[in-house]
């Protein structure tokens, strides 16, 4: 089943489920704040991706972090960071089973379920 990962309120997520739901594709959404954020779910988000793609550092959230939590980022501290502030991270991840995507991009979702 393909899961997609994010904030309800984010619209980006909200045009992922729209466009699946449009397609009639079975999803579960599972909501950071709701269902919570793991440091195991998030490893395999970086580990897969990588942190630049899965740390959302354009976002207003980014830039209401202070100086000392934004500089010398490494992997380790990047991913402290998001299991501290799960809105930092890109929305929405789709986990379609044999790949993760980052953003609302159709054009890389799956077509059936």
């Amino acid at each position: 089943m393909i899961v997609v990962y994010g904030i309800k309120n984010c619209d980006s997520v909200k045009k992922a489920r729209t466009w699946l739901e449009a397609r009639q594709i079975a999803y579960r959404f599972h909501d950071y704040r709701i269902d919570g954020l793991d440091a195991a779910l998030l490893q395999r988000f970086v580990d897969t991706l990588g942190v630049d793609a899965v740390l959302n550092q354009r976002s207003t959230s980014w830039r209401q972090l202070d100086d000392a939590q934004k500089t010398d980022l490494t992997p380790d501290k990047a991913l402290q960071l998001m299991l501290a502030v799960p809105i930092l991270i890109k929305r929405p991840i789709l986990d379609d089973g044999q790949q993760l995507i980052v953003g609302f991009n159709p054009d890389q979702y799956p077509t059936a379920s």
